[in-house]
């Protein structure tokens, strides 16, 4: 089975310009994933590319992840994730997909390990990462998880699954048959509160940081 990841990325965002490789907490962003990856054993992963169409991205790829050129067409601003990750597709040929985003700076190789294990069972057809909300949680006017003439504590809710950006993982077939990222028996990795932090605007950015900051400082206190 042959597994490879796809990390896109470009330079030109719209909504917080040059945030993939904006300093955070004194790393580039995009390096935390990409440090991440590079720790997985290629017996998991044994292609990981870097799609963008600019060639400055390259001082910040680390040994291991290997850069590949995409189409500049695809860094226009109605472009949609899913002709991304179909030009990649028709470029790298693999059995499995493995697709990360440099936006989530805090995901843990163990998750993303996990999930990759458990498309190597056969088990499922792809995989993604949610975080496991255990909330009294609503959608479209009414409860979701819990009825209003049984309140239960919270540790007695069900938990409700939420869907994050950090990893998508399919066969092939899933996106050449269905055109989309999840097929129709997906494994859910969960992930933590930290791992789930994406980043989009300027005020995630600054959330982030703080994080990060936290994190730095806790590792050095326990070394």
């Amino acid at each position: 089975m042959k597994i490879v990841s796809m990390t896109p990325i470009k330079l030109n965002n719209v909504r917080l310009p040059g945030k993939n490789i904006m300093p955070l907490a004194g790393k580039p962003l995009c390096q935390y994933l990409f440090s991440t990856l590079q720790s997985v054993s290629t017996d998991l992963i044994q292609e990981k590319y870097v799609f963008c169409s600019d060639e400055a991205i390259v001082p910040y790829i680390p040994e291991g992840l290997t850069f590949l050129k995409r189409d500049p067409v695809l860094d226009g601003p109605t472009i949609r994730g899913l002709q991304i990750i179909e030009s990649f597709v028709n470029t790298v040929d693999a059995d499995v997909y493995v697709l990360c985003h440099v936006t989530a700076p805090f995901l843990k190789k163990e998750s993303l390990e996990g999930a990759v294990r458990q498309m190597q069972t056969g088990k499922y057809d792809s995989a993604f990462t949610a975080e496991m909300m255990q909330d009294y949680c609503w959608y479209d006017g009414k409860p979701v998880n819990y009825e209003l003439t049984n309140i239960v504590q919270t540790q007695d809710l069900k938990p409700v699954c939420v869907e994050k950006g950090e990893v998508f993982i399919f066969r092939k077939e899933v996106f050449t048959k269905y055109h989309r990222r999840i097929g129709l028996n997906p494994y859910i990795q969960p992930v933590s509160e930290i791992e789930a932090i994406d980043i989009d605007t300027p005020e995630d950015f600054e959330f982030a940081s703080v994080v990060a900051q936290s994190l730095f400082k806790k590792q050095g206190a326990a070394q």
